[in-house]
């Protein structure tokens, strides 16, 4: 009698060997598209891009009663005549096109529909439903700052909403 004990060889079938190279494949791409996915819904605050905060520049570079654009963070700078800010948004409230500052009216012009807006986004001519949306904007140590993360809707323009540099 021999002492040897035959150990079985366990032999990977070419249709099992395909079944976990599959299911590998699988949990992979899960793997990869779950991660995809809470990459897109984290949310990203990047300075100087659409979504982010801009560093506009000092108080004093803006004259009161100026409408500045800011084309990469698709907003206008506002200072009003009392020396307060406001941020609008240039999406139109109507339909969603850019609504360009005429400086030779002193009004936001749509032309897509013809809606007019007062420097500080008030609907003054339809068809556009409600103000201009705008901004959150901030002033620390003089200098001016607007966090376009953040989309304001409004019904009315209000006195709230204007910022002023605190002296």
């Amino acid at each position: 009698m021999s002492a040897q004990t035959e150990q079985p060889t366990q032999n990977l079938s070419r249709r099992d060997f395909l079944n976990v190279a599959w299911a590998a494949t699988g949990a992979l791409a899960l793997a990869g598209t779950g991660a995809m996915t809470l990459s897109f819904l984290a949310p990203r605050v990047v300075e100087g891009k659409f979504g982010g905060i801009f560093t506009v520049g000092a108080v004093a570079d803006f004259p009161p009663g100026s409408v500045t654009p800011f084309n990469e963070g698709r907003f206008y700078l506002v200072r009003l005549a009392d020396g307060g800010f406001l941020a609008l948004y240039r999406k139109c409230t109507h339909l969603g096109c850019a609504v360009p500052w005429d400086p030779a009216e002193g009004k936001f012009i749509c032309p897509c529909h013809a809606s007019a807006f007062e420097n500080d986004g008030e609907v003054i001519n339809a068809p556009a439903p409600r103000p201009l949306d705008r901004f959150p904007v901030s002033i620390t140590d003089g200098i001016l700052s607007v966090d376009t993360g953040e989309v304001i809707m409004r019904d009315h323009p209000s006195a709230d909403e204007v910022v002023y540099e605190v002296s």
